[in-house]
């Protein structure tokens, strides 16, 4: 799934952190990052963060509870 236009970081890895399984982030190159570890996900910030605000992230949650967590924090902020 694509999230866009993500401007509270925290809250991301907030939600990240509260999922059961693993959550990936899949790089433009095609590699996938555990962004449960957080030295991925000081690498994922590393490589798109810009401007306070990350355009887009594609990720892949494994967990249909936490497939809903992202869609919920997609909308929800």
């Amino acid at each position: 799934m694509k999230i866009t236009n993500i401007t509270n970081i925290d809250a991301l890895f907030k939600v990240i952190e509260s999922c059961n399984g693993r959550v990936e982030l899949v790089t433009g190159e095609g590699d996938r990052l555990n962004l449960k570890s957080k030295l991925s996900q000081y690498v994922a910030l590393a490589n798109v963060f810009s401007d306070g605000k990350i355009e887009e992230l594609e990720l892949i949650a494994y967990e249909p509870e936490d497939v809903k967590r992202l869609i919920s924090f997609m909308y929800n902020g």
